[in-house]
């Protein structure tokens, strides 16, 4: 690691999501990567308390935000992109396979005829391999599918932004069940990350603690190669794939799945509202298969 860079770390306990904002130390340009919009369940009403407590740091060190980057369309939160956008402006961006993320869950939910599957939701639709900056220090955006089809990780200045690819070594993975998603693909996505330089530090986007350790999100690739028990070396794809199939087969949906896709395919849009002036989340019945 070159030290051009600095990232500070935000756990969201109630979704176990991690937000990061990563900054050039030199020019103060950020990036704010999968940030949390709160959403309470019962009540059907959102909150920025998890946003604004990014914002405030962004503003007490005097960033300049240059990217507001999603590693996927996220089943278990609804993301405050737009939202920091509003607030302190940057582009919104994703993988480039985010169009088949919309594609299908179109139609699931019976989108209005509006919605049009084509990324035109964020500003910048990555490449795999594309080289992009944070102020002048670059970052490479890596295709890494599997857990769904448009998951991405960002590699900057020795470290790697991962998403759900990739979890801590003692809980491995995450699951490939959702539509799309592939236990095949994903285990060559991590292998493609384990190939990284080993002391690569790499930041996942959820930690669901065991009750012996607090939470974390920071480990290095040796640390991964050696020690997580669904891909270290030594376990095979074959090994991979049976036990995540086995694995999957047993998780219920996830609690925030059908409210946050529908907000998280619109780059962090609430649905257009009704002519009364209220947005309305669509809960499509006994269309889902059962677990």
């Amino acid at each position: 690691m070159t030290n051009r860079t600095t990232t500070l770390a935000f756990f969201d306990p109630a979704t176990g999501t991690v937000s990061y904002v990563v900054w050039e130390n030199a020019s103060r340009h950020a990036a704010v990567i999968d940030p949390v919009l709160d959403y309470d369940f019962k009540s059907g009403h959102t909150r920025t308390v998890s946003a604004d407590r990014l914002l405030a740091c962004i503003r007490s060190l005097g960033l300049r935000v240059d990217w507001i980057l999603e590693t996927h369309a996220h089943a278990d939160h609804l993301s405050a992109a737009r939202y920091i956008q509003e607030q302190v402006g940057g582009r919104t961006a994703i993988g480039e396979n985010i169009r088949v993320v919309q594609s299908t869950f179109r139609k699931l939910f019976n989108f209005e005829q509006a919605f049009v599957a084509d990324g035109s939701q964020f500003d910048h639709l990555f490449k795999d391999g594309e080289v992009f900056r944070i102020g002048e220090v670059e970052v490479t955006a890596l295709s890494v599918p599997g857990h769904t089809p448009a998951d991405m990780a960002y590699l900057v200045d020795g470290a790697v932004f991962v998403g759900d690819t990739l979890f801590m070594p003692d809980l491995g993975s995450a699951r490939a069940d959702f539509p799309g998603g592939d236990a095949h693909q994903l285990h060559a996505s991590m292998r493609r990350l384990l190939a990284l330089a080993p002391d690569t530090v790499v930041y996942v986007c959820h930690d669901y603690p065991p009750a012996s350790r607090q939470a974390s999100w920071q480990s290095t690739v040796a640390q991964q190669r050696a020690h997580n028990i669904h891909v270290r070396d030594g376990i095979g794809v074959d090994a991979f794939v049976a036990m995540r199939r086995a694995r999957d087969a047993t998780l219920d949906v996830p609690t925030l799945m059908l409210p946050s896709i529908q907000v998280n395919v619109r780059g962090g849009r609430l649905p257009p509202a009704d002519d009364n002036g209220v947005s309305y989340l669509r809960i499509p019945l006994n269309a889902l298969p059962l677990p």
